[in-house]
């Protein structure tokens, strides 16, 4: 469930009329996402989703998600775009929660155990459209989940790691030594800012191609390679947590229709999608291990990441 703060239609018809997007109509909690709080609205004019943002986002980053996700809209990438109200302001408050008002994308998530070659390459000339987008970007924003914020993520979990998976503390302290000796240095490789969460329940398709990517609340400066990592990760997969040549052909090919990828980011390849699978195995670990009991959101499994993790100690990703 993802309506962590329930309106009612009063106040949302009150947020609305501060809209130039007609009368309202109706309101429609959305279940998917486990972040903020989320509403299909319907209006004279068409469909729009109010976004209210819970506690992990803060509140002073709204400004550049929403500027980076319209700049990559004015460059041909489909994504949210955020409304301006009458009075020009993005969001406002409700219910003691800054809101806005989003468009609305056409388009269903793939499930991970349905994700087609077809889609990863489809996906992958969004992911290098948006790289490209990216670079005419005037603004930035720390990673605050890179390589300098991991260790304090291994300290916080360490503890009760094993009990979630036998050999999983030494498993995650040993590669955060391994990635601190051999990550690139920050000038080494082409960077910009990413979106960082680019999961298939972040990405819409219609007809076979992506026709929208949302959930932008990751977005952050990085190197573009480890932006596609995070992607291989989540896209090549199967469900025995090995590579899928297939989809990885697809989605390479369907990134370098678009944008080339240089021998400095393919030598740095394998050692990212390491960085990226630790990085999602130590927040998912947290997120299991401080799950509180009765919560409607269901945690995602660490274990899927540590497989990923292993393969990636033992295998290479090829050209």
């Amino acid at each position: 469930m993802a309506v962590y703060t329930p309106l009612t239609d009063e106040q949302i018809a009150d947020f609305i009329a501060q809209y130039d997007v007609g009368d309202f109509i109706s309101a429609t909690g959305i279940m998917q996402g486990v972040e903020n709080t989320n509403y299909k609205i319907e209006t004279s004019t068409g469909r729009f989703i109010l976004t209210l943002y819970e506690r992990r986002v803060d509140p002073a980053d709204l400004p550049f998600f929403f500027a980076f996700t319209n700049h990559l809209v004015e460059h041909g990438v489909n994504g949210p775009k955020t409304l301006a109200g009458k009075d020009g302001s993005l969001t406002r408050l409700v219910a003691g929660r800054p809101v806005a008002l989003i468009s609305f994308l056409d388009g269903v998530d793939i499930a991970a155990n349905a994700i087609a070659p077809s889609h990863c390459q489809s996906l992958g000339g969004v992911v290098a459209k948006m790289h490209d987008a990216a670079a005419t970007f005037p603004h930035t924003r720390a990673n605050t989940l890179s390589l300098s914020g991991w260790a304090a993520l291994i300290e916080a979990t360490k503890g009760e790691a094993d009990a979630v998976e036998p050999g999983l503390a030494k498993l995650i302290t040993d590669e955060l030594v391994y990635l601190k000796q051999n990550w690139p240095a920050a000038s080494a490789l082409r960077h910009g800012v990413v979106h960082a969460d680019i999961f298939p329940d972040n990405v819409f398709f219609q007809n076979g191609e992506v026709s929208g990517v949302i959930d932008f609340y990751f977005s952050c400066e990085d190197f573009f390679a480890y932006d596609l990592a995070l992607v291989i990760n989540a896209w090549c997969f199967d469900d025995q947590n090995g590579l899928d040549n297939a989809r990885w052909a697809a989605l390479r090919a369907g990134y370098l229709a678009q944008r080339q990828i240089t021998d400095v980011e393919w030598d740095a390849l394998s050692l990212l999608c390491r960085g990226a699978a630790l990085r999602i195995l130590l927040t998912r670990l947290q997120a299991w291990i401080n799950h509180p009991a009765g919560a409607l959101v269901k945690p995602k499994d660490p274990k899927e990441y540590s497989a990923k993790l292993r393969w990636h100690q033992n295998e290479k990703i090829g050209r």
